[in-house]
């Protein structure tokens, strides 16, 4: 098999040999029609839509003729692969959401789709024409040359070749027979160096750019430092849960066991419970210091259980109410278990609440978490309350943040994280099963509204 682009190909002794002249001209071929094709469906929809506009129907059928050029740019990268061989990768990002109205909203703010509806249109009113009556020379001109005997013979008196000029003579016939033999090898080269041109016209305007491919890796690098975040999280839990912990609950049990062998009463019995004293304590803080960086029962049994936990350790006393289909990718539980765990901790230490709520819910692709108190509100993010900290981190995850905390309450805390719950017979992955190829958009702070009179 020939290797190489089609340029280089031109440049080598071995073209004719190969089979880049029939690729070449079967890409101008299904270009052409397709071009063809879609420039009679851009026409009559356009006219349609237009007309249908006045009374708002067309609407809608602009706003999808407007989507036409994705699946005309999709079939050109795989018709590109017949010049070269070389894959088109596809500019467009996923969506952070299942369902239409997420995917129409990606695909409307892109600047792909818009280069793809551009070329869509210049393939289906300019470039067709072009692709066509170069194939149908290479075709039509050498098989009337080749059958120019033949038809002389038919008619026994002249035949009009191509149209152009009477041929009378056999003699004539048979030596434009062979030029017709001839002729493609000759048209081998134009014919490649044409769709070699074509296809290169079709890469510049159906690539993805350089900021499109920077982008897009650092989104890739970013959900790689996502897992990498989460596995390091878990490492460090696993290491502190079954190393440092079960050494000091054996260096509690050891001095517990010297006390029993000292003297009651003694300076040595004092001293041996201040230790195992000391120890339970240096315990109690390992195990609140495990559960901060990741804990056991949100990998066990999920978010809901999670921030149950965290509400039973309140202060405030908080009521949890989750709906949710199942488990989510641990990237999202971690997030939204992080958002609950900041969030009951700053209405235990500045709100001055008496009661607070924790709702969470999945619906259309989104995964929504709010936390509600009564407390005196008027949050604020530069007062280091953690917020800023809290819309960074959700923010990782495609998420947003909105914070409303008016002066006098109450203060409603909003995290949004786009997702698909995992399928209940497959494990969870430890990140989005979707992200998207572009960052999402940033997280956001409300700022405190006036209170409203009462």
């Amino acid at each position: 098999m020939d290797t190489g682009t089609a340029w280089q190909a031109l440049r080598r002794p071995g073209l004719l040999r190969s089979g880049r002249p029939w690729r070449a001209a079967g890409y101008l071929l299904l270009t052409g029609s397709a071009g063809l094709l879609m420039g009679t469906v851009l026409l009559l929809c356009g006219t349609v839509a237009g007309v249908l506009a006045l009374v708002l129907v067309g609407l809608p059928l602009l706003a999808a003729l407007a989507l036409a050029g994705v699946p005309f740019a999709a079939l050109e990268r795989r018709l590109l692969r017949l010049v070269d061989g070389r894959p088109v990768a596809a500019p467009h990002r996923e969506p952070a959401r299942p369902g239409l109205a997420a995917w129409l909203r990606v695909r409307f703010r892109e600047r792909a789709t818009w280069r793809e509806l551009g070329y869509a249109a210049l393939a289906g009113f300019v470039l067709w024409p072009v692709d066509l009556v170069a194939v149908g020379f290479v075709l039509v001109v050498p098989g009337q040359l080749i059958a120019s005997p033949l038809l002389l013979a038919l008619d026994g008196e002249q035949v009009n070749v191509l149209k152009v000029w009477q041929v009378e003579s056999p003699l004539v016939a048979a030596v434009l027979a062979v030029v017709g033999v001839l002729l493609p090898a000759a048209l081998a080269y134009p014919l490649t160096a044409l769709a070699a041109g074509r296809a290169a016209l079709a890469r510049i305007l159906l690539e993805p750019t350089g900021q499109e491919l920077r982008i897009g890796e650092l989104v890739s690098s970013r959900a790689r430092l996502v897992d990498a975040f989460e596995a390091e999280r878990r490492r460090i839990e696993r290491d502190l849960h079954d190393g440092a912990q079960q050494r000091l609950v054996a260096l509690s049990m050891a001095l517990g066991l010297a006390r029993l062998d000292a003297p009651p009463g003694g300076p040595l019995a004092v001293r041996l419970a201040e230790a195992q004293r000391e120890a339970v304590e240096v315990l109690a803080e390992l195990r609140e210091l495990i559960n901060g960086i990741h804990p056991q029962v949100l990998t066990d049994r999920g978010l809901p259980d999670a921030c149950a936990d965290v509400a039973d350790r309140s202060p405030v006393p908080v009521e949890v109410v989750f709906d949710l289909p199942g488990r989510l990718p641990a990237a999202v539980e971690s997030a939204g278990w992080f958002a609950v765990s900041e969030a009951l901790a700053n209405i235990g230490k500045h709100s001055g609440a008496r009661s607070a709520r924790v709702d969470g819910r999945y619906a259309g692709g989104l995964l929504t978490i709010e936390v509600r108190d009564d407390g005196v509100g008027g949050a604020d993010p530069a007062a280091g309350s953690g917020l800023t900290g809290l819309a960074d981190r959700v923010s990782v995850v495609d998420g947003t943040l909105t914070v409303s905390s008016p002066p006098g309450g109450p203060t409603l805390l909003r995290v949004e994280i786009p997702c698909a719950p995992c399928p209940p017979s497959l494990p969870c992955p430890p990140s989005l099963p979707g992200l998207a190829p572009l960052p999402g958009p940033p997280a956001q702070l409300i700022p405190p509204s006036p209170r409203r009179p009462s």
